[in-house]
């Protein structure tokens, strides 16, 4: 049964602990708003979850906890970041700051990250444009490969994932968030700590058989998202995010799941768009709102209660979980509570 905490406990305990870690406390309080802010909205993969291993790979040199994120190369609507080696977080947050700044005199700006490290959900960031009345794109290479090209069996792709944040007026923001694998490797690891099977579909063993097990993920082989074409999206993101910004690609991908001490070099962009370059913000707004409801209150298939449009759940789960507070399993409870220990700082629920 899963214990609930509230958004606030869980960013001070995040923070505790990455401060502990030799983070500076202002860096590790935008990193544990960030990473409470994935569990609210419920991509439970993304967020405290991911702290253990962020801490794991400080602690054995594979990440800097005192990374100084800077702009590298700049043009009026365009610039590189280099990460430092640090919490992702601080590096793509960074990029979507300069990236909003930028688009409010050019219309658009195009920000990338190299020397980054995993960030958490790709929504966060595009949120960030989308907070500032833009429209916000992110992708990333992911940071392990498990997709193979279509028809190869080296993983050589990850699952490259990319988020679109639309504002409205009334509704629920429109916020896509998906990776190019049917599945995001995050969701096998929640499955495996669970103690879950993953549906059929997710992943393949290297015979082209359904994979189940999550604890045998490093068997397989994730699947891509509408076959070749999902390969093709995870292939022209990396492109973008990584090879554009001299971040690793291919071979270069080091797997953070198990290699703490080398440097990931993980690669992410944000393209921020000022709506206000293209026309009154506020009646886009109410044309993207017109639009949603056309599309919920359209025909629906036999056995179909609702018609969803992207990021409404995820905004449900938000407002629940800011309510009621963050579920934490009793496996991942057990782990964070071995980390305070480890860290000689007070438990989540302490």
């Amino acid at each position: 049964m899963s214990e609930m905490v509230s958004a606030e406990t869980l960013r001070a305990f995040i923070a505790r602990c990455t401060t502990a870690a030799g983070v500076p406390a202002s860096d590790a309080a935008t990193v544990a708003g960030l990473m409470a802010e994935a569990d609210l909205i419920g991509a439970d993969g993304h967020g405290v979850f991911r702290l253990p291993q962020y801490i794991r790979r400080i602690r054995a040199g594979g990440m800097n906890p005192k990374a100084k994120p800077r702009i590298i190369e700049e043009r009026p609507a365009a610039a590189l970041i280099d990460g430092d080696n640090g919490l992702g977080h601080l590096a793509v947050t960074l990029a979507a700051e300069t990236a909003i700044a930028k688009a409010r005199t050019q219309g658009v700006a195009w920000c990338g990250v190299r020397m980054g490290n995993h960030a958490g959900p790709a929504s966060l960031y595009a949120r960030m444009p989308m907070a500032a009345g833009m429209i916000g794109l992110y992708l990333a290479v992911g940071s392990a490969n498990h997709l193979p090209p279509w028809g190869g069996l080296e993983l050589l792709l990850s699952t490259n994932p990319i988020a679109v944040a639309v504002p409205t007026e009334h509704e629920p923001p429109i916020v896509l968030d998906m990776a190019t694998t049917v599945a995001a490797y995050g969701k096998v690891k929640v499955k495996a700590q669970r103690g879950e099977a993953m549906p059929e579909g997710w992943m393949i063993d290297k015979l082209g058989q359904p994979l189940l097990d999550p604890k045998r993920a490093s068997e397989g082989l994730l699947l891509p998202i509408g076959g070749y074409k999902g390969y093709g999206l995870a292939l022209i993101f990396g492109l973008l995010a990584g090879t554009l910004n001299g971040a690793a690609m291919g071979r270069d991908v080091v797997d953070f799941n198990a290699d703490d001490t080398s440097v990931t070099n993980t690669g992410q962009a944000i393209l921020a768009i000022d709506i206000a370059a293209f026309g009154d913000p506020a009646a886009f707004r109410a044309r993207v709102d017109a639009l949603a409801r056309e599309l919920r209150g359209s025909q629906r298939l036999p056995g179909v209660d609702r018609i969803f449009l992207p990021g409404e759940q995820s905004h449900a789960t938000r407002t629940r979980r800011a309510a009621e507070g963050i579920p934490i399993p009793p496996p991942l409870r057990a782990t964070l509570d071995g980390l305070a220990g480890e860290l000689g700082v007070t438990p989540l629920f302490g």
